[in-house]
């Protein structure tokens, strides 16, 4: 089974360190030897991304502001003139102020509104479209997402919108480049132990609970969800798209506790 992405090439955007989502899925499909480029925002994330990204044998390292234009454009310019096609490409970028992802959702404000879910959703149908004149049939994109998309997790509050938006965007963008042949799929992981998941308010409460509950008494791991990620971008995926896929160790299939936790 090695060597299942053998040949292919893809960007990976959303790295912020070596316990980010998009490292663990980076790090998956290394390992089934893809070659990859990395988006970064600004100086401060390129020193963390550019050993990371050197240790999987990628020196393709484009910055890019997704809220602008004409970044994206230069970026996927590079892209194309450097490889002149993209097979796969791994959105993980979202955002919200810390400050409203504690208190009340009542109190969202306009502003956070609306960068939320401009950074969160948006910048995935505009990378897809970006992306879509480098992709020949069999190319897949993926997002992630999380379980207050669809149920009121404490302090998610705003980022529960932007991730619904995004699951819906997703299905749309599948239906629009189905008949082009490219794939489009979420994933969805519990709580992680990530720099994004410590912004929540009460993250470490809501780790220990889904640990204790879910099915498997265990929330995922960066392995799990690499995994996934490799199987929707090879071709044992090749029917695979629209789909929310779970990896939360079975948490969303719970309706109340396990009685040992009542």
């Amino acid at each position: 089974m090695a060597g299942l992405l053998e040949g292919r090439r893809g960007l990976v955007m959303g790295v912020a360190n070596e316990r980010s989502i998009a490292w663990g899925i980076a790090r998956a499909v290394a390992a089934e030897g893809a070659e990859l480029a990395f988006s970064y925002q600004g100086d401060a994330f390129g020193s963390r991304v550019k050993p990371l990204a050197e240790s999987v044998g990628s020196e393709l390292l484009v910055d890019v502001d997704v809220t602008d234009d004409a970044s994206l454009d230069a970026a996927f310019g590079t892209l194309e003139a450097r490889w002149g096609r993209l097979d796969f490409l791994v959105h993980a970028i979202a955002f919200s102020s810390k400050d409203e992802l504690t208190g009340r959702f009542v109190n969202t404000t306009r502003g956070n509104f609306t960068r939320s879910l401009e950074i969160s959703c948006f910048s995935f149908i505009d990378v897809a479209r970006r992306a879509k004149p480098l992709m020949a049939p069999g190319s897949s994109l993926i997002t992630l997402t999380y379980g207050g998309s669809n149920r009121v997790t404490p302090f998610y509050n705003v980022m529960g919108v932007a991730k619904a938006a995004l699951e819906s965007s997703v299905r749309y963008l599948a239906n629009d480049l189905g008949p082009d042949g490219i794939r489009v799929n979420a994933i969805s992981p519990g709580p992680m132990k990530t720099l994004a998941g410590a912004a929540i308010g009460g993250a470490r409460r809501t780790y220990r609970h889904t640990e204790a509950n879910a099915p498997l008494r265990a929330n995922a791991t960066l392995e799990a969800i690499g995994g996934t990620a490799v199987w929707l971008i090879s071709d044992w995926g090749a029917c695979t798209t629209g789909e929310i896929v779970m990896v939360d160790g079975g948490y969303h299939v719970i309706g109340m506790p396990q009685t040992e936790n009542l």
